[in-house]
C-alpha cells in the first residue's frame, strides 16, 4: 500500500491572474480538532467549514489524523474552495494526482458533494485547470473525481426553524439543517457528527442532543454521518434543541413532514428519555412565532407552556393556517 503523504498542495487560478496555493499538512490528531485552518480568521473559518462539509459524503470516515490547511495569498473570491477540498483529500490519500493540480470551483452544497460553479471561464490559458460546476467539461460533483456516481440523492436533508430572540430588531426565526448520509456499522462514533461553523463547546452540545434523542429513538447513531448547519451560528441558549431534534428526525424519515415549515422550541436535560422541557422567553418567542407563522407550518412548544400561552396566540396561529401543539416528549405527535 502506498504510504500517505504528509503534505499536499493544490493551486487555484484567480480572476486577476494570480495563482493561490492551498497546502494541507497531515499530522497525528492527538485529541485536537479534525481540521484546522491557519490565516486570516474569516478565511480560515470559511475554509474549515468548506472542508468539513465536503467530507460529508465520503465512503469512509477516518479521523485519526488532523489536517492543517493554509492558503498563501488572499484569494478575494470563493474560487479557492475546490482547491481546498482537493488538497484535503490528497493529503488523506482519497485523491491521487501524478502532476500538480490546479482547481477552481465553489459550492453552496458541499455537504451533498455538489460543485456549483467557478469564477474563471474555461479557455486555452486555463486548460490545465480543473473546473467545477454544471457546465460541459466541468466537474459537477465530487464523485466524478474517481469515477463514482453522484451521491447527492443518498443524502437526506431537512430543516426546522426556532425563534431567535434577543430583544431587538434582529429577532427572527432561524433555521437548523441536518443532513444525513448512511454509513456502515463500523463507522460509528461521535466524530460522525460534524457541526461546522460553531465553537467547540456548542459542537459538543449539538452532538449530545442528537446522540441522546437517537438513543431514545432506538436508532444507532453510527448508521449516519451527520452534518448540522445553522443559518446564524452565533446565538445563545438552548431553545434550538427541539428544532434540531425534529430536523434530524425528518432527515432520517422518523417524523411526518409538515405541509409548511417545522417550527419548534424547547430543550431537555434528558433527551435519551425523549423529554421536552421549557425554555426562557415564552412571551416574546410566541409573539415572534405568531407573526411569522404561515399556512402549513407545524409549531411545537414545550408542554409546560400550555397553561401560560399568551391570550389569542393559538387563535392567531390557527388563523394563519398553521397548527400548534405543546409536547412533553418527542415521538408522541
Amino acid at each position: 500500500m502506498t504510504p500517505l503523504p504528509d503534505r499536499a498542495s493544490c493551486r487555484c487560478l484567480l480572476a486577476d491572474g494570480r495563482v493561490a496555493t492551498v497546502t494541507a499538512t497531515r499530522r497525528p490528531r492527538a485529541g485536537r480538532a479534525d481540521v484546522k485552518c491557519s490565516g486570516v480568521p474569516a478565511l480560515a473559518g470559511a475554509m474549515q467549514q468548506v472542508v468539513r462539509l465536503a467530507r460529508h459524503t465520503e465512503a469512509r470516515s477516518d479521523s485519526r489524523d488532523q489536517v492543517v490547511l493554509s492558503i498563501d495569498i488572499d484569494p478575494g473570491t470563493r474560487d479557492w474552495e475546490f482547491a481546498a477540498v482537493l488538497a484535503d483529500r490528497m493529503v488523506r490519500g482519497l485523491y491521487r494526482a501524478s502532476e500538480p493540480v490546479c482547481a477552481n470551483g465553489w459550492s453552496d452544497h458541499w455537504q451533498f458533494g455538489r460543485i456549483d460553479g467557478h469564477v474563471i471561464p474555461a479557455s486555452p490559458s486555463t486548460a490545465a485547470t480543473m473546473l467545477g460546476g454544471p457546465d460541459a467539461g466541468a466537474i459537477a460533483h465530487l464523485g466524478a473525481l474517481t469515477g463514482q456516481p453522484d451521491v447527492a440523492d443518498v443524502v437526506s436533508s431537512a430543516r426546522a426553524w426556532f425563534p431567535l430572540h434577543s430583544g431587538g430588531i434582529n429577532d427572527s426565526l432561524g433555521w437548523v439543517e441536518v443532513s444525513v448520509f448512511p454509513l456502515a456499522a463500523f463507522d460509528a462514533g461521535d466524530d460522525a457528527i460534524a457541526v461546522p461553523g460553531l465553537d467547540v463547546t456548542r459542537q459538543l452540545a449539538v452532538r449530545q442532543v442528537l446522540l441522546g434523542s437517537r438513543d431514545f429513538d432506538r436508532c444507532a447513531p453510527g448508521r449516519w454521518r451527520t452534518t448540522v448547519r445553522f443559518a446564524q451560528p452565533r446565538f445563545q441558549g438552548h431553545s434550538y434543541e427541539l428544532a434540531l431534534v425534529m430536523a434530524d428526525r425528518l432527515a432520517r424519515g422518523r417524523e411526518y413532514v409538515a405541509r409548511g415549515r417545522m417550527i419548534a422550541t424547547g430543550m431537555s436535560s434528558a433527551w435519551h428519555a425523549g423529554q421536552v422541557e421549557t425554555v426562557e422567553g415564552m412571551a416574546p418567542k410566541c409573539a415572534l412565532i405568531a407573526a411569522s407563522a404561515t399556512d402549513g407550518d407545524r409549531i411545537l412548544l414545550p408542554q409546560a407552556w400550555q397553561a401560560m400561552l399568551p391570550p389569542g396566540f393559538v387563535d392567531q396561529v390557527r388563523a394563519s393556517g398553521a397548527t400548534v401543539a405543546c409536547v412533553g416528549q418527542i415521538g408522541m405527535f
